[in-house]
């Protein structure tokens, strides 16, 4: 597979990049971050933040028609001793704290909830086992909110599984203390017919490490826009993803790094498969480098392995720059066919054609499931690969 720097290779969009003497650059063509519904036009498709995204089958999140209705979604939290679970109102302080919604259907989510859930895990507690919250669609359009926050010097795993049906348009803010470690896995494992739209933002303190894993695998449409931002210097954020996209599905992971502190860290890594007829994924990924985050370190990576005819992929890395005194900064695209050669080389030790297809698939993913760090999890998620494999023999 080439990886080009600029123009990924296969894919229908160029990269880009852009060094940038003011504020308004590249990625911010969009209306400014609002919670207010009403300072986001609606959609039409032709703007930059929506031009890949089906609007026809977001079932009305994004022009204000949907309202919630239906069995909605079941929300249950399994955590470990010490660790604080709440349902708060629209006033608790912390709700919006980690970010500010980009677009109007996370404006929507913010306006139309109403209860959030919030888990806390006290400052320099260290939890041995992971926090489970299962998010599971029983029909019908909700809207929703969920806070993790950490305080200083915790450390925690936290794995959201989102199941079953629903039309569901969601935030959630991941919130760390001054040198917290926090692990996020966010699993989309959606019927067919599910939509899911969300905004995650993660502000990450003064020395914390942040890590967020999504795997994207079910759902009609998915489209999801994690965004990070620093509260101190020394901070560090690593963003991996992996999805499968069979056909007719349509999966869309915009990310957005806003390196807004000096001597911070950041690290994207996201890999898809597609096969199907009309299989779509989209992959934006922006990083920004303000004037006053000097020392930056930061790079992001697309690769998309394309499994038969009839798939799409559009993949856009974007890296703005505003200041030269920076350790790195880069980016990488690649699309391509699934190798024919790899495959042979397989076969001709003896193992047959579809064992041989399968372990190529796992090879590529396995840099990320063992980001996970979770054995059951990652047991599955293998298991989940193996059938995406074998509907399509």
């Amino acid at each position: 597979m080439a990886e080009a720097q600029n123009i990924p290779v296969g894919s229908t969009t160029a990269g880009s990049i852009a060094v940038a003497a003011e504020s308004t650059v590249v990625s911010r063509m969009s209306a400014p971050p609002s919670f207010d519904v009403a300072d986001f036009p609606v959609p039409h498709g032709r703007e930059e933040e929506w031009r890949f995204t089906p609007l026809e089958r977001l079932r009305g999140l994004h022009d204000g028609t949907a309202v919630a209705a239906g069995e909605g979604v079941k929300v249950t939290v399994s955590a470990p001793d010490g660790v604080v679970v709440e349902t708060v109102g629209r006033d608790d302080a912390r709700l919006g704290k980690a970010g500010t919604p980009a677009d109007r259907v996370a404006a929507q989510a913010y306006s139309a909830f109403e209860q959030a859930g919030v888990v806390t895990v006290p400052k320099e507690t260290v939890l041995t086992e992971p926090i489970r919250i299962a998010v599971h669609g029983e029909g019908g359009v909700r809207y929703g909110h969920q806070v993790i926050e950490l305080g200083a010097f915790a450390e925690a795993v936290v794995v959201i599984d989102h199941t079953g049906d629903a039309v569901l348009a969601a935030n959630v803010d991941y919130i760390l203390g001054d040198g917290a470690k926090l692990t996020v896995v966010s699993v989309q494992d959606w019927d067919d017919k599910a939509v899911h739209v969300a905004q995650h933002n993660a502000l990450v303190g003064r020395d914390a490490s942040f890590k967020s894993v999504v795997v994207t695998f079910g759902g009609d449409v998915v489209r999801l826009n994690p965004r990070v931002e620093y509260a101190g210097p020394g901070g560090e954020a690593e963003l991996f993803g992996l999805y499968f996209t069979d056909a007719g599905q349509h999966q869309e992971h915009r990310l957005l790094v806003t390196h807004n502190t000096p001597h911070c860290k950041s690290n994207v890594v996201y890999k898809g498969a597609l096969q199907g007829e009309d299989a779509h994924a989209v992959w934006i990924g922006d990083v920004l480098i303000e004037a006053k985050a000097e020392g930056t370190d930061t790079y992001e990576m697309n690769r998309n392995l394309v499994l038969t005819d009839g798939a799409r992929v559009d993949s856009v890395p974007n890296l703005e720059i505003e200041t030269g005194e920076i350790v790195g900064a880069g980016h990488a695209s690649a699309t391509g066919r699934f190798d024919d050669e790899q495959l042979f080389y397989l076969m001709a030790r003896g193992i047959p054609a579809d064992e041989a297809r399968r372990l190529v698939v796992r090879g590529f993913f396995a840099e990320l499931v063992q980001q996970i760090g979770v054995e059951d999890l990652q047991a599955r998620l293998l298991e989940r690969i193996d059938e995406e494999l074998e509907a399509s023999v």
